[in-house]
């Protein structure tokens, strides 16, 4: 009875982070009057580099790992680049479409890592993964239909936001598995997040700085953006901490959850409305993520081939399980990363 009572309090604090940091998102840039992407992305670098290197560096609190500058630079810089554009892109989205929306343009996550996956010669072809593929294709296209307020370049810019991010996923699998590297959650933000950082910094200084500077139409109270900074790590490292404590097959129900709550509570608190053929379509994309999951779920972790993060959760330590757990979930875009 314990333990499932501790299991709905990963379960509450994942989707807690999860949502909420999705929500602060969309209501700074969109709501507030913080229209820069870059620069909130930025911020979120900043707090986690500097709260991930008090922790191993300064405190000594989570043991580090040596890497040394030729991995750094070959290994972990490109997918802090990749981190980088997913940031950028993903948050530039919230820009021009809808919370509910974008929970719908997520379901096409695993078709994104499949084809990266095939292009990467990290995944089998299978007739029967290209047919599930296609049926979550069409659900996402019937709900692009019916989306009341659909603007295409926000559609493309979440494309490529979902592109950067299941090649990060691969990447990860090709540069830091085969090299061994085993990073918990805390060390991930110590190295991978100054690495984002940097490749935030050039596109920053070149394009929204100069917006910045040349209006005074923007708002801004440092502790605002604080919280939701701690609001972005505290999600980084939830979702391991629910892994390590629950399963995957927890996680993806509760994800299941999570999507369809913030379909509604955004729909309601931001006032946009959801068409009948955008539900629709977004239940052939959910059908079509759920047998997915299924199947994955059931078969064995060594046929599952997907790109893992080669992160493990810091409380339990190094472990098989939370490797394979974490197989599946991050192809499906349920880390949801900040």
């Amino acid at each position: 009875m314990r333990d499932i009572l501790f299991a709905y309090v990963y379960i509450a604090i994942w989707i807690f982070f999860s949502a909420g940091t999705i929500l602060f998102n969309k209501y700074l840039l969109a709501n507030y009057g913080f229209p820069f992407p870059l620069a909130l992305a930025l911020i979120h670098m900043a707090f986690c580099s500097s709260f991930a290197f008090v922790l191993v560096r300064v405190i000594k609190v989570i043991p580090g790992c040596d890497i040394d500058t030729e991995t750094y630079f070959r290994a972990i810089f490109p997918i802090g680049a990749l981190f980088a554009g997913t940031l950028w892109l993903g948050n530039a989205a919230y820009l021009y479409l809808s919370v509910a929306f974008l929970q719908m343009l997520k379901a096409f996550m695993p078709v994104s890592v499949f084809l990266t996956g095939i292009a990467f010669s990290t995944e089998q072809f299978s007739w029967h993964t290209l047919l599930n593929m296609c049926a979550i294709t069409l659900g996402v296209l019937i709900a692009s239909y019916g989306e009341v307020h659909f603007v295409l370049i926000g559609f493309l810019i979440q494309l490529g936001s979902m592109i950067c991010e299941s090649s990060r996923l691969t990447l990860v699998q090709v540069l830091l598995q085969k090299r061994g590297l085993k990073l918990n959650p805390i060390t991930s933000l110590y190295y991978v997040a100054p690495a984002c950082l940097i490749c935030l910094s050039f596109p920053f200084v070149l394009y929204e700085l100069p917006r910045m500077r040349a209006t005074e139409e923007w708002n801004f109270d440092p502790l605002l953006f604080l919280a939701n900074a701690f609001s972005a790590f505290c999600l980084n490292t939830s979702v391991f901490l629910l892994i390590g404590k629950t399963s995957a097959l927890t996680m993806n129900i509760s994800g299941v959850v999570k999507d369809w709550m913030l379909i509604i509570l955004s729909s309601l608190l931001f006032h946009h409305p959801v068409s009948k053929i955008s539900l629709g379509g977004y239940l052939v994309s959910f059908f079509g993520v759920c047998y997915y999951n299924y199947r994955k779920l059931q078969a064995p972790p060594s046929d599952q081939n997907e790109p893992t993060s080669s992160v493990v959760n810091p409380i339990e330590g190094p472990g098989d399980r939370e490797d394979e757990e974490l197989v599946m979930l991050l192809t499906q875009g349920k880390t949801d990363f900040r």
